[in-house]
């Protein structure tokens, strides 16, 4: 916290924005071999987040922290969280914020790494005019109605549609939809994230024997689909259903075959395969 490791049990200054108002984003990263994945494309997603709240928060702090805490975990997860720091009582911003920044971490839980989801379809709708749709921000609280929604019909993720109608996201991830060899998912104006995993399937997809598409996708696609996957920093990539009990079974060869360029990936940045580290790809 704010430059050195502490407890968690030291207190965060009780006018903080980020307590208060949820004044802050936050980014989380898998850690193998002491090293973060992607690291520079979390950093950047991180400074542009921060940039447009207007939080002056310095890379190199954010850095530092990020470094200490892969270093200290070995394998396992990061999480960097910066608010606007303490403020005066409502909405207006201190004139010089003096942001904070936490950092916490966690052991690797190989077993979530492609393990497949079962989806339920949420009646909270994803605001794709808000620029918090694309930021991960502090204010996390639609997605913990709709996982608490959803969980009650035995899903263990929801799934959200925009104010139009058509595909988002989950609660946790990004969403694509394969269709023959074309690999679809949402474009960032629908009301997506800007994943930093989904990035790199798009920029693999076609060494895997893909094509990736970025186009609305509306709700009977997921019907007609061969394959729905999710995706996210920790999970990697996770084949999910609507329907029916969650199952890798029918995972297309194309998708296989991206899994596991996945885990090369992580092997040659990294260091270590994550299927070394109890990851399986077909559960």
């Amino acid at each position: 916290m704010d430059g050195g490791f502490r407890e968690a049990s030291d207190s965060v200054d009780a006018a903080d924005r980020g307590l208060l108002l949820g004044d802050g984003v936050f980014d989380t990263s898998l850690v193998v071999g002491g090293r973060v994945f992607l690291r520079e494309a979390h950093l950047d997603r991180l400074e542009a987040a921060l940039g447009l709240l207007d939080i002056p928060a310095p890379r190199a702090a954010i850095e530092s922290a990020m470094d200490a805490l892969a270093a200290r975990e070995g394998n396992g997860s990061i999480r960097i969280t910066v608010t606007r720091g303490p403020g005066p009582r409502g909405l207006k911003a201190p004139a010089e914020p003096h942001p904070t920044i936490l950092g916490s971490s966690a052991p690797l839980a190989p077993a979530s790494m492609f393990a497949p989801i079962r989806l339920g379809l949420s009646a909270v709708r994803r605001n794709e005019t808000s620029p918090l749709s694309r930021l991960k921000s502090l204010s996390y609280l639609d997605a913990v109605l709709a996982a608490r929604e959803v969980a009650k019909s035995g899903a263990s993720e929801a799934l959200f549609l925009n104010t139009r109608g058509t595909l988002a996201c989950s609660s946790l991830a990004n969403v694509f939809v394969v269709e023959g060899f074309d690999l679809a998912t949402p474009p960032l104006k629908d009301g997506v994230l800007p994943g930093i995993l989904r990035a790199w399937i798009l920029a693999h997809a076609e060494d895997y024997g893909l094509r990736p598409i970025e186009r609305s996708i509306p709700r009977k696609a997921l019907d007609e689909a061969d394959a729905i996957f999710l995706t996210n920093s920790l999970r990697l990539v996770s084949p999910a259903t609507l329907s029916g009990p969650a199952t890798s079974a029918d995972v297309p060869e194309t998708l296989r075959r991206l899994m596991e360029g996945l885990c090369e990936a992580i092997a040659l940045e990294c260091g270590t395969d994550p299927r070394a580290l109890g990851a399986r790809l077909l559960v």
